[in-house]
């Protein structure tokens, strides 16, 4: 919030520009890469495949959500100040969720659990990819496609922006029916997430759990590709992945 005073962004402007000048860092903002990684936070000894059917798991998310929503409004506070916990996270889990810099995005992750051991399979898929390079590319996707979830977001979505009023998701099954896949860059990432971002007068969204530089497969267009998966390990209460030798 205070970064985002004027006075605040007035004064790193200058750190902006020479961050974004720096060499190493074009990635923050590029499409997504041909060649990507789906992380598996287990061992390399659980050699579980991809997930399948992304069209039966879009219907499930969307049945699920639905119907949280209703129980949501039903059960929970109407209040925004009630102290209780709903749902976080604005995308669907269980489809095929990519990154493209490894071991880097083993560490950019907005919701760990303290994962120390992960698996990198690689990964290529192709198709039509939506791409969210600034708050704005997410707000338009939300008003093409909303779907309500004022009553199971508005609690924890209240306590991070301090907005209280309506709130919309993508409707990822209907988004699915124009797009493969849809990539976060980490500039985008920056921009707009876990903010509020105004949709309409009464309506607003948030990028939550969603991490930076990160693609959601929509259909059955991504594959394991060719090339060994990768081991990598953490240290307790560290910070830097380290490959696992085979």
């Amino acid at each position: 919030m205070l970064a985002a005073f004027p006075v605040i962004t007035a004064a790193l402007s200058t750190v902006a520009g020479q961050l974004l000048a720096a060499p190493g860092i074009q990635w923050y903002w590029q499409p997504r890469r041909v060649e990507q990684w789906a992380i598996d936070w287990r061992s390399a000894d659980d050699r579980a495949p991809l997930p399948k059917n992304p069209r039966q798991t879009l219907t499930e998310w969307g049945r699920e959500e639905r119907a949280g929503e209703e129980r949501a409004a039903r059960e929970l506070p109407h209040g925004p100040r009630g102290n209780v916990s709903g749902t976080w996270w604005s995308i669907p889990h269980g489809l095929v969720h990519t990154v493209g810099q490894i071991p880097v995005a083993l560490s950019l992750v907005e919701d760990s659990l303290g994962w120390e051991h992960a698996t990198t399979v690689p990964v290529r898929g192709a198709g039509r990819t939506l791409e969210i390079g600034a708050a704005d590319d997410w707000i338009s996707l939300c008003r093409n496609y909303p779907l309500d979830v004022t009553a199971s977001r508005r609690h924890d979505w209240f306590r991070v922006t301090g907005r209280h009023g309506r709130w919309v998701i993508p409707d990822w099954e209907k988004v699915a029916s124009e797009w493969d896949a849809v990539h976060l860059t980490v500039l985008g990432y920056l921009n707009g997430a876990t903010r509020a971002l105004q949709v309409d007068p009464q309506t607003a969204t948030v990028i939550a759990g969603w991490d930076p530089d990160s693609t959601i497969w929509l259909t059955d267009v991504a594959r394991e590709w060719e090339g060994p998966r990768q081991t990598w390990h953490r240290a307790s209460h560290g910070d830097r992945w380290t490959p696992v030798p085979h």
